[in-house]
Order: C-alpha cells, then structure tokens, then sequence
C-alpha cells in the first residue's frame, strides 16, 4: 500500500509575520505521527484569497489529505471558507449545523448573534462541518478532486479538540494498514551526544526497517523510533528493550511523559504525598506537579518563601541560620523542609533557595548555585548544584532536576553524579 501523502496549509499574516509562532502544525504532524502518518509537506502563507487557492490547487495534484489551520473567524481576513468555495467551484450557503453550533455559542454566552458571526454560518455547498466545542467557528471537512481538506480554526484549543474528530474520519476512510508507527522515550540529564556515543558504541544490529532520531528539548530529551512498516513491529520492540538497556534510569517514561507525571504516578501507587519549599524557582515545582490532572491526590501545598522574613515566619526557619550561613545554603534548605515537611504533613518535600542570577552571586556562592533538599522525614538529602544559565533556564533545570531526584529517590535509583556542583562541593550527607 503507498503510504498516505498529508500536507498542512497553514494561514495567517501573524503567523507569517512571526507575531505568532506556529505551534499548531507541529502538534498536528505529532498527533497524525502517532497514528502511523507522515505529514510530507507544510506551507505557510498570509491572508489572501489568491495565494490560498494557488496552495489548495498545488497540494491537491499530490495530497490524498490536506489539513487547514486558520481563517475561520468573523473577520475580514479570515478567507478559508471562500477559498474553499472557489477550490471546488461551490458556493457558499448556510449550513443548518452550523448556525445551530454558532446560536448555542452565543446563547450560552449570552450575547446576541451579530452579522460578524453569521459569516461563520457559511460553509462550501456539499461540505460537512467538523463540531467546535470550545468556540464559534465549525471546521470544515470537503471532498474534491480525490482530496479531503479538512479546515480548522487558528485558536490552538480549538484546533486541538477538532482533531481527533479529523483523525477519526481519516481512519475510517483510508487504509492504514502497513502504516508507519512512532514511538518515542522520554529521557533526562543524558544529552544527545552522550546518547549517539552510547549507540556508537552499542554492537546491536539496528534493523533496516527501524528510524532511530533524538530531540533535545530543555529538560527532557526524546528519544524517537519510527518503524515504516508496522508489519515488523516486533523490530521495534527489539529496539525500544534496547534503549532501555542502553540508557537504563535516565529514561523518564513513554510518550510525553514528564518528571512531574513520573513522581505524581509513583506517588499516587504508593499512596503518598509531596509538598514544596521554593525560593528561586517561584513555584515553578508546584506549578510543573500541579498542571498534571489528579495532582491533588498527591500533592496538597507548596510553599513560596522569596523573602528571608518569610523564611522564617512561615517555614520556621531561624534567624541565626539565614544571618549567619545565608539563605543560599544547607542549613536553611534543610529547614526549609523540614517546616514544609510539618506544615503539609506530606511525606516527601523538595525545598530549593538559590542565586538565580543574572545578580547576586559571589565568589563563595556564584550565579547559578542552589541548594536542594529533598526526600523525607526519615531520609532527607541536600545537594549542591551549579546551574550558571540564563535566569529562566536556570529555574527550569532546577525544577526538573529536583523532580527527577525525587524520582530517583521513590525507585531506589543512584544519585546522577553530574547533578553536584562543578567545583566538587561534596553534597553534606556524602560527608
């Protein structure tokens, strides 16, 4: 079977303009990816009727699919339903879907219906309309000429709701037998170079059939397995058993996982809680737990302490320690979490106080250092680390590398050495 040829036309002068960066046609080829479909070609262009009939035109000699994104609103420039029109020779009318998804929209919102919005009524005649459930603007989903173009909104929720409607029509008008099929392994704190050296030096027999691809993508780095032909699956499974072997606990989990999804599933089994004590990361641990659905399970409170005073008044942390060692060192973090530990009543902590940069630091304590504590009551570590990077990097890195020693610490995994602090500052419970 040839495989399916998708292209994605992408429209918008913000987009093009570089106002709005474009993040939508890649969560679209990621989505397609998963289901064993390769996009082959992406065009972007501006809001104008001409060059976008030109693209459906070009696209629709080679493209069994093309998937649309943007000019589906109640503006002036939004043209893809006009376009569309003209691409099939239709006319556009008024589709009853349509209007009674639109009059819903502004009911619930309790606003009338304008002339604006009624342009969102118009769909290609012999088109179908793809539901929105999130906003005004119907996708929209037409036959012509052995293409199927399926037309969605810009709004990025909006775009993403409506596709697993589009994929599901896919499915069950194409073939995808013998597709392509996409793994991917989420890893931390290896690289991609130390990853490849690994490979090199690796006597296994990759197979023909398996594409082997890394992307680095702070903090995490993935790593993909493409196999073209899913009928040699049990090739794939041959190398994904090897990754493991070769990459053992930097590998974080599957798919998209993240550090945050790892400790809150390790949490969860286990029945047990975590709280944190953040100075220089703001929150940004709390946050990166707390976006993950059913965190409350596992997480009930954070503590931000920014302040010296608030140190002390909200965490318990003593005035002699902050005079006399700093709020960058061991002691503090130490009560830091301990006080979360007590006040949250949680079972694990991470407590983190650090120079972010890009002032502050020292000779003693640099841009970039920060002390971790982090464990439980009964074993709670405290570590040393040098991140010299740009302020929100550096936040960055901090969170992801106290989440993955968390990590570590719930599976009974080795400390990563490249953790500590570049100078050979031995971390205090190695002392």
């Amino acid at each position: 079977m040839t495989a399916l040829n998708v292209q994605l036309l992408m429209t918008g002068n913000e987009v093009m303009a570089g106002d709005t960066i474009d993040s939508n046609s890649a969560y679209i080829a990621r989505e397609l990816a998963a289901m064993g479909i390769k996009v082959s070609r992406r065009v972007t262009v501006n809001d104008d009727l001409e060059q976008l009939l030109i693209e459906l035109n070009s696209m629709s000699a080679s493209a069994d699919i093309v998937i649309m994104n943007g000019g589906l609103g109640p503006t002036v420039d939004d043209l893809t339903s006009e376009a569309l029109a003209a691409f099939s020779n239709s006319a556009l009318q008024i589709h009853p879907d349509a209007k009674a998804q639109l009059e819903g929209w502004c009911e619930r919102r309790g606003q009338a219906l304008n002339d604006a919005n009624k342009k969102q009524m118009l769909i290609p005649a012999g088109a179908d309309i793809i539901p929105n459930a999130t906003g005004s603007a119907p996708g929209i989903d037409l036959q012509h000429q052995g293409t199927r173009v399926f037309a969605t909104p810009g709004v990025p929720s909006e775009m993403r709701q409506m596709l697993p409607i589009i994929t599901d029509r896919i499915s069950a008008r194409f073939d995808l037998t013998h597709r392509t099929i996409v793994r991917r392994l989420q890893t931390f704190g290896l690289g991609e170079s130390n990853a490849q050296q690994l490979i090199n030096n690796s006597t296994f027999d990759w197979p023909e059939t398996v594409e082997l691809g890394f992307r680095a993508s702070a903090p995490q780095m993935e790593v993909k397995l493409t196999i073209h032909d899913d009928s040699h699956q049990e090739d794939q499974e041959r190398c994904i058993q090897h990754i493991h072997t070769l990459f053992g606990d930097h590998i974080v989990g599957e798919g998209d996982t993240t550090l945050a999804e790892a400790v809150l599933k390790l949490l969860r089994e286990r029945q047990q809680t975590i709280t944190t004590a953040e100075s220089c990361t703001g929150g940004l641990i709390a946050s990166a737990l707390t976006q993950i659905p059913g965190a409350s399970a596992a997480f009930h409170a954070g503590f931000v302490t920014y302040d010296n005073a608030i140190k002390a008044s909200v965490l318990g942390v003593s005035d002699s320690h902050l005079n006399n060692c700093g709020a960058v060192s061991e002691p503090v973090v130490r009560q830091m979490a301990d006080g979360a530990l007590a006040r949250a009543s949680a079972d694990y902590v991470i407590a983190v106080s650090g120079v972010a940069g890009p002032d502050g630091g020292s000779d003693e304590k640099p841009v970039g250092t920060v002390w971790v504590a982090y464990g439980s009551r009964e074993e709670l570590n405290t570590l040393r680390l040098l991140w010299p990077l740009p302020r929100q990097l550096f936040q960055t890195m901090v969170t992801a590398c106290t989440l993955d020693l968390i990590r570590r610490q719930l599976l009974g995994l080795p400390k990563y050495c490249r953790y500590v602090d570049q100078r050979q500052v031995v971390p205090t419970d190695q002392e």
